[in-house]
């Protein structure tokens, strides 16, 4: 049975590695965590692995945009490696920044190419304030390797710039025909919302998560790493956990549990 390799991948002000590697050796995978100038000077690393991983944090301290330097350096100098990782059944999942790094480099949504033009944004909260708390979602497409049966989480939230706008009317129509959506903000009915705080930066149709035209690549502002156990959920004082069976684990847990089953199954 083949063992998921997991590349995770690293820059300066990146700070949310240690966690989503954890996240995916809870589900027995291997993985490496590397920062991206060492990915830079030998790309063939990444043919080793299966699922690419780039976390959370302040890459580069989002100097000049979330994301947009670390989206930079990918497209780039790894366009080519990536593009051909992808095409080759390689997953890769973004999050929080690293979703930021996704869409800047035109990885997510892809309609037109494994790695096109950026044809979204993300942007500024509406609330023009770093947004820090707990949020419902729906699961609004179940194309996406990473969902698979899972049910519609609660997972944290830490960012300023997180607010998805769309190009034009017609991409946002294509991401909603081509099932591009995984994940919107929803309220306590689980309905999406674009009611603020549940919907926290005010984001088109409230999408928080997407996946590509393959449904193996994912991004999503909220925190699933952060929400590996029970006891990381705000009402874990209510139950009893010790971290060691299934009903231990927390509503992010069956994104990297999806992931490291379908590397198994798949490849």
């Amino acid at each position: 049975m083949t063992t998921p390799s997991v590349l995770v991948l690293r820059a300066a002000g990146t700070n949310c590695e240690i966690e989503t590697a954890h996240a995916f050796e809870r589900f027995d995978a291997s993985t490496q965590t590397l920062h991206v100038n060492a990915l830079l000077d030998e790309p063939a690393i990444l043919k080793r692995h299966h699922v690419l991983a780039i976390p959370g944090g302040f890459s580069y301290g989002d100097d000049i945009g979330a994301g947009a330097v670390f989206a930079c350096e990918l497209g780039t100098r790894l366009a080519e490696p990536l593009t051909k990782f992808v095409e080759d059944g390689g997953l890769v999942l973004g999050i929080c920044n690293g979703f930021q790094v996704l869409v800047r480099l035109g990885l997510l949504p892809g309609l037109d190419a494994t790695l096109g033009q950026p044809e979204l944004s993300l942007t500024d909260n509406v609330s023009h304030k770093y947004e820090d708390r707990w949020v419902r979602l729906s699961i609004t497409s179940r194309k996406c390797v990473f969902v698979g049966d899972m049910e519609p989480p609660e997972l944290p939230l830490a960012h300023a710039e997180g607010r998805i706008v769309a190009r034009d009317t017609a991409t946002l129509r294509r991401l909603h025909d081509e099932d591009r959506i995984v994940f919107q903000y929803a309220d306590t009915e689980g309905a999406p919302t674009d009611a603020y705080p549940a919907n926290p930066n005010g984001s088109v149709d409230a999408i928080a998560g997407l996946t590509d035209r393959t449904g193996r690549v994912l991004g999503l502002m909220p925190h699933p790493e952060r929400a590996l156990f029970g006891f990381h959920h705000p009402d874990w004082t209510r139950r009893s956990y010790d971290g060691s069976g299934p009903s231990d684990l927390g509503p992010g847990a069956p994104l990297f549990a999806n992931a490291c089953d379908w590397v198994r199954r798949e490849r």
